[in-house]
């Protein structure tokens, strides 16, 4: 028997990544666990409308969204909690300028650098809709087809109602297989 429990935020566990965008010369970064696919051709950035760099996007119109694996945890966890508002957070990583002009993260194992289309507002919240510019992956993490393998990658998860990162685990099925064992039942 389910329980209502109210209503409550409960699609987690969601893949935690670092946004980054220009702050005049250098970068600002903060760690984000609120994203979004909304379509083939958009993703959703969902911050808190207080945060620093929201308005360094609504200037440039671009940021990156960089993926964290368990390499970058220690950075982008700094990065979560240090207010752009008191601390300078552009040296936090190594970083370069993609081709659309946001700061990517140099060791974060993908990234999309992303053009803001649309921004969505909610009570508190700041939804940037955008459009993928670029997508860059380490190489290592291509499969000979040219795919990205989430295999080798390993998102670090975020899970909110306990603010717990989670390890990715183990392949349990391919997509679109298991409807031979519900046809036949």
């Amino acid at each position: 028997m389910k329980k209502n429990i109210g209503s409550k935020l409960a699609l987690y566990s969601m893949p935690i990544t670092v946004i980054g965008a220009m702050n005049g010369d250098k970068p600002t970064w903060t760690l984000v666990g609120h994203l979004g696919i909304i379509g083939h051709d958009r993703v959703m950035v969902s911050l808190a409308a207080p945060h620093f760099i929201n308005g360094k996007i609504k200037e440039t119109k671009k940021l990156s969204i960089n993926l964290v694996d368990e390499n970058l945890l220690p950075q982008a966890d700094f990065v979560g909690f240090a207010s752009g508002n008191k601390t300078d957070k552009s040296q936090a990583f190594s970083y370069e300028i993609g081709e659309a002009g946001a700061p990517v993260i140099s060791n974060s194992p993908l990234t999309l650098e992303c053009s803001v289309a649309d921004i969505y507002e909610t009570l508190n919240f700041e939804s940037y809709i955008c459009t993928i510019d670029n997508t860059y992956v380490d190489t290592q993490h291509l499969g000979a087809d040219g795919k990205i393998n989430y295999n080798t990658l390993k998102p670090v998860l975020f899970e909110f109602p306990t603010y717990q990162y989670l390890k990715t685990g183990d392949v349990i099925g391919k997509c679109l297989t298991f409807k031979n064992d519900i046809v036949s039942t």
